[in-house]
């Protein structure tokens, strides 16, 4: 928990620091490059966060992956900043809450939607629409499909969970019976 706080500080910082340059956008799409990359690269990320390795060979490291995907001067400090503090080993956390954090000042609410099948065009539109009125955001679907569901679906957006599964409802319906009471 305590590593969440931290990564919630750095991400704040850096939003800050975008909000006054202009740069949200930009530091956005910086940061979860670098993130993903690291975290899809496990030596890359050994490498960089193994305290075993030199300190400096590491710095170098990450300064050339910096250099590579060509990453602005603030981002680039702030990269080599949580290397210094030894706080870079928390990028993908920093990343997730920056995420959040930019969609804030957006006005964008992720929702995540599982389906028990592919849904339609009109189903997202109505579901988006839907959901828009609800959390007075622009919402953005993140869609799956999950056939254990058998029919309906199940909405998430932050801590308000919709869940419209037909498995949900024979559940409820079979608890229902076990208590005796009418359908």
């Amino acid at each position: 928990m305590k590593n969440l706080a931290i990564a919630r500080r750095y991400a704040k910082a850096l939003l800050l620091i975008g909000k006054e340059d202009g740069q949200v956008e930009t530091y956005r799409e910086e940061i979860a490059k670098i993130a993903d990359l690291i975290g899809a690269e496990k030596a890359l990320e050994r490498a960089i966060t193994n305290p075993l390795y030199d300190t400096a060979a590491r710095r170098k490291v990450l300064q050339t992956v910096i250099e590579k995907l060509g990453l602005s001067n603030s981002m680039t400090s702030f990269l080599l900043l949580l290397f210094d503090k030894k706080r870079i080993k928390f990028l993908s956390y920093i990343n997730m809450f920056y995420q959040k954090m930019a969609d804030e000042i957006k006005g964008i609410a992720r929702a995540k939607v599982l389906s028990a099948v592919d849904l339609t065009e009109s189903a997202e539109e109505k579901i988006q629409a839907t959901l828009s009125k609800i959390t007075g955001k622009t919402v953005v679907l993140e869609k799956e499909v999950d056939p254990a569901l058998i029919g309906g679906i199940v909405t998430r957006v932050g801590d308000l969970v919709l869940d419209g599964s037909i498995r949900t409802q024979l559940y409820n319906m079979r608890e229902t019976l076990k208590r005796g009471e009418r359908v």
